[in-house]
């Protein structure tokens, strides 16, 4: 038995294979590198160069390795980016969620656990969403994302295969021992792009959109530690395995907080003043997205372990100052 971790080299792919490890799976890797480091890849998993859209390629690693779940991060994720160049998303995304799941079905993989986001529910106004408030996708990547939602829940009706979807909500920090973080030079989370701004890697940051209808006019979002967020996934697929029923749950700490103060957060954690521009609103940004958790901590039994906003910004920070020293 053992599990495929896709886009395992990625930012969060990279934290699910250490839970994995450090819980003694066995675990085997699927990568591009397109986006992701082959040297985030912990050394006890096995790792596969290669698409997750190649279905031949696919099968052949579950068949080799005794797959029985799989696990799927591999997809492209930057809202601006998706509106600029949408097939790039149904391709990286939909498409490719596509093929990895004919494979899975082919292949007699038992469980499917696919890494979604809160950009599903589009436009939501203040309040806390839940995972029956109606979905309206504002970006191509919201759609794109959605469409494997859909494609996951008449397959399942369809074949023997279970899933869970995580919609995500702002995902930041780093392993709390160091061993990964968010990597990619400049990737465009407000954390990782704040700590960078303070380090002296970027001259100053944007702030984009000042006149929302939230208390300081800037978005504001419910921002998860990457190492809460993989201990949900370990706990899904535990609920999966155990017989528990395919389900989508929304993975936040239903707290949020603006742009602006995970600004000053990071300018008390850092003890910089860096420079800070404000221009306008974004495409695809709504003003606020935040989520209640409630069904994940009812069935999954989860109980965040990191959200504190400080301790997100340390050991994002950290990671920062960690990859400054490598990168040397």
């Amino acid at each position: 038995m053992a599990v495929l971790v896709t886009g395992g080299a990625g930012y969060i792919g990279s934290h699910m294979v250490l839970n994995l490890t450090d819980a003694g799976e066995t675990v085997v890797v699927l990568d591009n590198l397109v986006t992701g480091f082959d040297w985030a890849i912990n050394e006890r998993a096995t790792f596969v160069e290669g698409s997750a859209a190649d279905i031949e390629l696919v099968q052949r690693i579950v068949q080799q390795y005794h797959i029985t779940e799989i696990v799927h991060f591999a997809g492209s994720i930057v809202v601006p980016e998706s509106v600029i160049d949408p097939l790039k998303y149904y391709g990286n995304n939909t498409a490719t969620s596509r093929n990895l799941i004919e494979a899975a079905v082919k292949s007699g993989v038992k469980h499917f656990v696919f890494s979604s986001t809160a950009a599903v529910y589009g436009m939501t106004g203040l309040a806390p969403v839940v995972e029956e408030t109606p979905l309206h996708p504002m970006s191509p990547y919201g759609r794109s994302k959605l469409m494997t939602e859909w494609m996951l829940a008449d397959v399942a009706a369809a074949h023997p295969i279970t899933f869970g979807v995580l919609r995500y909500f702002n995902v930041a920090g780093a392993d709390p021992q160091g061993r990964s973080g968010q990597s990619t030079p400049m990737a465009t989370h407000l954390i990782k792009v704040a700590c960078q701004a303070a380090l002296g890697q970027r001259p100053k940051m944007d702030i984009f959109g000042t006149d929302y209808e939230t208390p300081d006019g800037t978005c504001v979002r419910d921002y998860i530690h990457v190492t809460d967020l993989i201990a949900a996934h370990a706990l899904l697929l535990k609920h999966l395995r155990g017989g528990g029923a395919s389900t989508t749950l929304n993975c936040a700490y239903g707290q949020g907080y603006s742009v602006r103060q995970v600004v000053e957060t990071v300018k008390a954690v850092s003890g910089v003043d860096f420079r800070v521009d404000e221009g306008p609103r974004r495409p695809g940004d709504p003003a606020s997205i935040t989520a209640t958790g409630e069904k994940v901590r009812n069935l999954l039994g989860w109980v965040p372990q990191h959200d504190e906003l400080t301790e997100i910004v340390k050991s994002a920070y950290d990671w920062e100052r960690h990859l400054m020293v490598r990168n040397r």
